[in-house]
């Protein structure tokens, strides 16, 4: 970059504290800044539920200094097998009851399927452990409730599972739309779609119906429930609301192999203020992926899971800082591209509006799971506590009803508490 007189890193370094003081005058979280790694030893803890997320955050907690992973627990042995690789300092454990008495465990990871929770966290609390809770927190309402009152009445820390509440990029945007850049929010939309028919094959009958307690009406709560709480529990969080009621339809289209769950689902959520937001899933396609669309009166927001784009109305005000920032290309319109570790960039000498590519340093999982001990070690206020993941769940195991039945369904928000 050629050296002039008005150096433009200068200036994006003090954009950027104009910024940050500007939302923090409009009453941005703490939550929402970085913040230091825990100074203390590594937090002990097992991880309980191996299939193919548990193992996944089996080797992302491997890789964390600040965890030690005393221990890996699955009823199944293969399971067992294949994440003790990523672990093999960890002990194997079949039975997570002989994890609770030990005194070297401090906390647990609650991975199994959604509706095993209960069980597991009610004798994690009364063990005295700090608990990480899978989202959704149940697959019924009535076992989410009991999870959370249980860990709203206990001293212990307790954290869910919503990756998206320490997704840096998340974050950062959260920051643009609290600012008011969106104007008047009016529509959203979000999607999630991927050619998969979630079911898996097993050695045993008893085994593969165990393994795909995803395709059963009693043990699942759905496309809503177990993929897009994350991104309603997103959309509820941009728009400072929850959901006061949902229209569903499901069907099953592409997997017609005796599943009592539909693999498309749409859903319209009514949201205060006349919004609406549309979530639509299918397991017959990938085609577009997964993301999110808020379109306001302003400008538009893009986001996905490591990259954002704004794009303004003609219409709408002149942003300070837009003018140095990137463009690109989205949907034939004109995006400035939002860029999660910004301050990072400048720190580096570079800018953030020249850095093609810029994704977070560090992906949700890895942050979510850093939040945990850093929350186990120093306290503080969980990202997800247990009344944020039993609203999250809530709204999804009613949007899932909805689209078993096709049907229009209230939200009451006197019980999401």
């Amino acid at each position: 970059m050629p050296h002039d007189p008005f150096d433009r890193r200068d200036f994006l370094k003090s954009a950027a504290a104009t910024l940050a003081l500007l939302a923090g005058k409009r009453g941005l979280a703490a939550s929402d800044l970085p913040t230091a790694a825990p100074s203390g030893p590594p937090v002990k803890l097992v991880v309980i539920g191996l299939g193919p997320w548990g193992r996944d955050i089996v080797t992302t907690a491997a890789r964390i200094p600040t965890i030690e992973l005393v221990a890996i627990c699955d009823t199944y042995e293969a399971f067992l097998r294949r994440a003790g690789q990523a672990a093999p300092r960890a002990a194997a454990v079949p039975d997570y009851r002989t994890l609770l008495d030990r005194r070297d465990v401090e906390a647990v990871i609650i991975a199994t399927p959604s509706h095993l929770h209960k069980d597991i966290a009610l004798a994690a609390l009364q063990a005295g452990k700090h608990v990480y809770c899978e989202a959704p927190l149940a697959s019924t309402l009535d076992d989410a409730r009991v999870i959370a009152g249980a860990a709203g009445a206990s001293k212990l820390r307790f954290m869910g599972g919503l990756q998206g509440r320490s997704n840096a990029l998340w974050a950062h945007v959260a920051k643009f739309v609290k600012s008011g850049v969106l104007g008047d929010p009016a529509v959203v939309r979000t999607q999630w779609n991927r050619k998969d028919s979630w079911r898996r094959t097993a050695p045993t009958p008893e085994r593969e119906r165990a393994i795909n307690w995803r395709l059963d009406r009693a043990t699942s709560s759905g496309l809503v429930g177990e993929i897009g709480l994350h991104q309603i529990d997103l959309v509820s969080q941009y728009l400072n609301a929850m959901p006061t009621a949902v229209y569903g339809v499901g069907a099953t289209v592409a997997w017609r192999d005796g599943r009592e769950v539909p693999d498309t689902v749409q859903c319209v959520f009514e949201y205060p203020k006349a919004v609406r937001a549309v979530f639509t899933a299918t397991l017959a396609s990938s085609f577009s992926g997964a993301y999110g669309a808020f379109q306001g009166s302003n400008s538009s927001l893009l986001i996905r899971e490591t990259r954002a784009w704004l794009v303004k109305e003609a219409d709408s005000p002149l942003l300070g800082w837009e003018v140095y920032a990137r463009k690109e290309s989205v949907h034939d319109e004109t995006g400035i591209t939002l860029v999660a570790d910004a301050t990072k960039i400048l720190q580096a000498g570079e800018e953030p509006g020249k850095v093609r590519n810029a994704e977070p340093a560090k992906d949700a999982l890895t942050l979510s799971l850093e939040a945990f001990a850093r929350l186990v070690g120093e306290g503080g206020a969980s990202p997800c506590t247990a009344a944020d993941a039993f609203r999250a769940t809530a709204v999804a195991i009613r949007a899932h009803e909805a689209t078993l039945t096709n049907a229009r369904v209230e939200i009451p928000q006197e019980r999401m508490t």
